[in-house]
């Protein structure tokens, strides 16, 4: 007997693009197929973008699904998936969408392959706007996960940016070990260490990596911080220039809190690093134990995780909403949002998978 038809209406919850990524890779994991409408109903430019339909297409090879209705502008799909392989397979975005955001899609279908999977990502964006940038992906959301035993890496080859993109990643997965474990993050705990990434491509001249880390480093060291940010001048694509920064915090119970920032035209560098840090110190202010970025994006993971889990967030944002809903609907977790002492305590039984 065939599995029911997952339904889900696009322009619910937050109308976005969380909704196709979240939808596409439940249904590739439950081999559910999924019809969806509405795809992106709330943006100004609705439907897929190249950068969804990329993801789209992608997380078809990963599981071997038709797909109907997958063309830029398409408000409407089916995916119906068959079984979770293994592989090298390879995107092309062809603007500067979101890397990251095509991560987002796959990495969840890719940790239940049986066998490794590499995927090369090209002509995309490894730093752009309204995304995670691709260093917060290496530092915050990577090691994170590996706490829960899914074994992860991105490669950077060529950093991206807006207008052109240009850029190129290869994504790393091994096969789990056993399920996927769940994390439980409810203390804070001490800070032992704040570190960071500052990274800029062809503006050594004007010294951009260089100074992102410093306006981080002062903004960090009035409230008391030693910030040990590293500091690379990349060459890796001369057809593109641009800067991001990324910082985190480590805890000894094992919170790791990110924030980022990028580099835009008119934007000083000193304005990026402040930015960076300044969302930082916001987190720990609030003593959350996952950032507001992480905490949506750990949604996936702790409802396919086997037991419970639990972590602190800042804020409930539309994402981790929609994500939430998502969760439940398709895959039976089970989430209880509190708000106490002014942090969302997130808990979630996860739904394991019964097999790819």
């Amino acid at each position: 007997m065939a599995p029911e038809m997952l339904e889900v209406d696009g322009s619910l919850k937050s109308g976005s693009g969380t909704m196709l990524r979240l939808s596409v890779a439940f249904s590739a994991i439950t081999g559910r197929p999924l019809h969806m409408t509405n795809i992106r109903a709330r943006r100004s430019n609705p439907g897929l973008r190249p950068q969804h339909l990329e993801a789209v297409l992608t997380a078809a090879k990963l599981c071997r699904a038709r797909v109907s209705g997958a063309r830029v502008g398409s408000m409407e799909i089916t995916f119906e998936p068959s079984r979770i392989v293994g592989g090298r397979f390879r995107a092309e975005i062809g603007t500067a969408g979101s890397i990251p955001m095509l991560i987002m899609t796959i990495l969840p279908i890719c940790i239940f392959a049986p066998e490794p999977v590499r995927v090369l990502i090209e002509k995309g964006g490894t730093d752009v706007r309204h995304a995670p940038t691709i260093n917060y992906m290496r530092y915050v959301l990577l090691p994170v996960l590996a706490k829960m035993g899914a074994r992860a890496r991105i490669r950077v080859l060529r950093y991206g940016y807006y207008p052109r993109g240009l850029g190129a990643v290869e994504l790393s997965v091994e096969p789990l070990e056993g399920p996927l474990q769940p994390i439980v993050l409810e203390e804070f705990g001490e800070l032992q260490a704040v570190r960071g990434v500052s990274v800029c491509t062809f503006l050594e001249k004007r010294k951009v990596a260089d100074r992102q880390a410093r306006a981080a480093r002062e903004v960090l060291a009035r409230e008391g911080l030693r910030a040990d940010i590293r500091v690379i001048y990349d060459r890796s694509n001369p057809a593109q220039r641009g800067s991001s920064i990324v910082l985190w915090a480590e805890t000894d119970t094992g919170v790791l809190l990110g924030a980022d920032a990028i580099g835009e035209l008119g934007k000083p560098a000193e304005v990026v690093g402040r930015e960076a840090a300044e969302a930082l110190l916001a987190e720990l202010r609030a003593r959350a134990t996952a950032d507001v970025h992480l905490a949506d994006m750990l949604v996936p993971y702790v409802a396919l995780a086997d037991g419970h889990s639990a972590y602190l967030a800042r804020e409930l944002t539309d994402h981790m909403d929609a994500n939430i809903w998502l969760a439940e609907r398709i895959l039976g977790a089970r989430f209880h949002v509190q708000k106490a002492d002014g942090l969302y305590r997130v808990r979630c039984e996860g739904s394991p998978p019964s097999g790819p």
